[in-house]
């Protein structure tokens, strides 16, 4: 008998339709029984002796919410008996003007604390108590805020940007699994090494009950950043000549690629770019679909323009559009950009498409990105300096030591790639102009650990934006971090970090930024959820802070529009 190894998992949801992710102990038919009658089925395709399935469901019925079981080879195994959370339900939206879309954003999510030192239950201790040293989950104390009330308002759709998985800083428990299977004394140690040891952080982080419930009852998008892989993914050509040299690097980099685009990926498109996805297809129609996917992942990593990890998903009126800023960079110091020009091409095209129209494709457009687009100014000048040190602009000896500061500092958001920073800033003011502007454009970050508001204004005579535009920031959902780093953040806002920050600039041959911008809410540390509340041409902003004894506490609340 088939059973229920991992999900369910609700990704896509829209009026009508939706898809549920499952993995199963075998191969087997999965389905899915709504209460309302509407059902689907898929056959489990297999990746490396695992067997997995998306479940499209069709039939839903508009604006309805219905409980849902999954059901492997006849037998029921969702829900599980006794289970202490509410029904998992379908919630299809019914969009209109009165109808409001919830989006709930954030990154960076430790199953369990990492080994590091003393291993995290000692470290507990030592604070008097079994309690997480980095705090509760942000998502776990969501889920369990939902469960105890069905009347609450719960997001449409969870957005998830960045580090599901930390493949690089693993917990006791799984390095304890790991030294099982291999020597920990050999590379790459107590970090994960393929695909089964991938598979393995999933159920990590996935099988946690508050965790599981929730995404099997919030739908949700996710888009990958460092950690997935390693830190500092493709920071820089240099990086990657050093990381392909390394034995093991090659095993890691393809099972982090195929067990991104099982767990992840896949469930981010909608139904009909699935029946149209040609690995898609592949994958399921032979009997072992690893070869195939192996083959895919090999390609997407010597060649970006091989693979497309971003996508665009339309709620009603408002549009989202998930930027890959990690596998779809132009390395090559003197070329170096954010996103190669196919996938530029493709991220303008998403966020301009149906503007022309009297009324607009949408009132609010969202650009997530694993990685903020607009910084600290000191940061923002830094990493500006840093990339031209690194491209040779002070001379070679300044540009190997900027190679080293970029890798040890994490100087590597859009403000390193200077060219992709102007050209982000040019589409925020085109998708936020023109007679059918939206209300407002806001563009999802994660990252750094801390959560912030900042604002752009542009100068006069330039082409701005009618919308309102911000930079929104989220990070993380269940992580840490040290002191001296929120002072270093504070500093970077403050006047004395800016002044530091324009000498650097100057150093550099930088030329100042196109627009200015400032910090309007935050920093805020903690492990936050934010979430925007969209309803017509309005937008409410909500900040809330996972507190162990009082759950969400509300940390920051605002009207935008």
């Amino acid at each position: 008998m088939a059973r229920l190894c991992l999900g369910p998992l609700l990704r896509y949801v829209d009026e009508e339709a939706a898809t549920v992710w499952v993995e199963a102990s075998r191969p087997c038919v999965a389905e899915v029984r709504c209460a309302d009658g509407a059902s689907g089925s898929a056959h489990t395709f297999q990746i490396d002796g695992h067997h997995y399935a998306l479940v499209p469901v069709t039939g839903l019925t508009p604006g309805t919410g219905t409980p849902y079981e999954v059901v492997l080879d006849g037998v029921t195994v969702w829900p599980e008996p006794d289970s202490a959370f509410p029904a998992s339900t379908i919630r299809t939206p019914a969009y209109g003007a009165d109808e409001p879309v919830r989006v709930t954003f954030g990154s960076c999510r430790w199953a369990a604390p990492p080994a590091s030192g003393s291993s995290w239950r000692e470290r507990s201790r030592e604070l008097g108590g079994e309690r997480d040293p980095v705090g509760p989950d942000a998502l776990d104390t969501l889920a369990a805020h939902l469960a105890a009330d069905p009347t609450a308002d719960r997001p449409d759709v969870l957005v998830l940007l960045g580090d599901q998985v930390y493949a690089d800083e693993t917990s006791p428990a799984t390095q304890e699994w790991l030294a099982r299977r291999r020597d920990l004394l050999d590379p790459p140690g107590t970090q994960v090494a393929d695909y089964q040891e991938y598979a393995h952080l999933y159920y990590e982080s996935w099988l946690d009950p508050e965790i599981r419930w929730l995404l099997s009852t919030v739908p949700s998008c996710m888009l990958f950043d460092d950690h997935d892989v390693i830190d500092d993914w493709n920071t820089s050509a240099a990086w990657v000549q050093d990381m392909r040299a390394t034995p093991w690097w090659q095993e890691r980099i393809l099972s982090g690629l195929m067990s991104y685009w099982v767990h992840q990926h896949v469930g981010n498109l909608t139904p009909s770019e699935l029946a149209a996805d040609p690995l898609y297809a592949a994958v399921r129609a032979t009997p072992d679909g690893t070869d195939v996917l192996r083959e895919f992942a090999a390609r997407a990593d010597a060649d970006p323009s091989c693979a497309r990890w971003s996508y665009r998903r339309d709620f009603g009126r408002v549009r989202l559009v998930m930027v890959d800023t990690r596998a779809a960079r132009v390395l090559d110091e003197q070329n170096r950009a954010m996103l190669d020009p196919d996938e530029e091409r493709w991220v303008r095209e998403q966020a301009l498409e149906g503007q022309d129209s009297a009324t607009g494709a949408y009132d609010h457009l969202l650009i997530g990105t694993s990685l903020p687009w607009l910084l600290p100014h000191l940061i923002h000048d830094a990493e500006v300096w840093n990339a031209a040190m690194s491209r040779g602009e002070r001379g070679a000896r300044w540009a190997q030591r900027g190679e080293k500061l970029r890798r040890r500092a994490d100087l590597e958001h859009w403000a390193a790639f200077p060219a992709s920073f102007d050209t982000l800033t040019d589409l925020v003011a085109e998708a936020g102009g023109g007679p059918a502007a939206p209300a407002t454009v806001s563009v999802l970050g994660g990252d750094v650990h801390h959560a912030y508001i900042a604002e752009p204004s542009w100068p006069a005579g330039a082409q701005a934006p009618s919308a309102h535009v911000l930079q929104l920031t989220c990070s993380p959902v269940h992580n840490s971090i040290p002191s001296y780093m929120r002072v270093g953040f504070r500093f970077g806002w403050s006047r004395t970090g800016r002044a530091i920050g324009r000498r650097l600039a100057r150093h550099a041959r930088a030329a100042a930024p196109r627009i200015k911008w400032r910090r309007t809410g935050g920093p805020w540390f903690g492990n936050h959820l934010m979430t925007l509340t969209l309803r017509g041409r309005s937008s409410d902003l909500s900040l809330d802070r996972a507190d162990a004894r009082r759950g969400l506490v509300r940390t920051d609340h605002r009207t935008i529009t």
